[in-house]
């Protein structure tokens, strides 16, 4: 009951990001050239991108303040489909 208490309140202040959660693994493990990254450096390439995320949505459109699930969406999306249009191309 705890945890789901946390994630509502973390998702009512976050926003949805749920694209970093399937992107970072992803990402690390491209970065790692590995085929599976370790779970700490999936988890830091996880932080590191909500936080550019929520730089960037904070400042790109000043005064005006994006969601950071809005603009992790809109770069996760189109990153998962590109892997997995060439996953299938192979």
């Amino acid at each position: 009951l705890v945890a789901v208490v946390l994630a509502a309140l973390a998702t009512s202040q976050a926003g949805a990001v749920d694209f970093v959660a399937l992107a970072a693994p992803q990402f690390a493990r491209r970065l790692l050239r590995a085929d599976r990254p370790p779970l700490l450096c999936a988890a830091l390439t996880g932080a590191l991108l909500t936080v550019v995320a929520d730089l960037v949505a904070r400042t790109a459109f000043a005064p005006v303040q994006l969601p950071v699930g809005v603009l992790t969406a809109a770069l996760g999306g189109p990153y998962l489909l590109w892997l997995l249009v060439r996953r299938k191309n192979r």
